[in-house]
């Protein structure tokens, strides 16, 4: 499912039209990315955890020239953690 599927798919749930259940995805996505930037965990209670986790600097091959190393920067990644209700709902 895409974001225009998820959208048409929220819009018929909610009784609303297409262009608002596409501005709350919008805000949703928005929300959860300003709350990453600032460090801050999202906990959606039954479905899961959006968090933003360190990976630190490795090196690592260079794959057109695999005899050569190239140092790989720490970055900042994002992280979700499938809560409990997800889990049993897929079994």
């Amino acid at each position: 499912m895409n974001k225009a599927e998820l959208s048409q798919a929220l819009a018929e749930k909610l009784s609303a039209s297409k262009k608002e259940a596409e501005d709350m995805i919008n805000g949703f996505i928005e929300i959860v990315t300003s709350s990453l930037k600032k460090g801050e965990e999202v906990v959606l209670t039954g479905f899961g955890a959006f968090s933003a986790k360190m990976r630190a600097a490795r090196v690592g091959v260079n794959p057109q020239n695999p005899s050569v190393k190239i140092q790989i920067p720490a970055v900042k990644v994002p992280k979700f953690k499938a809560g409990k209700a997800l889990k049993d709902a897929l079994k």
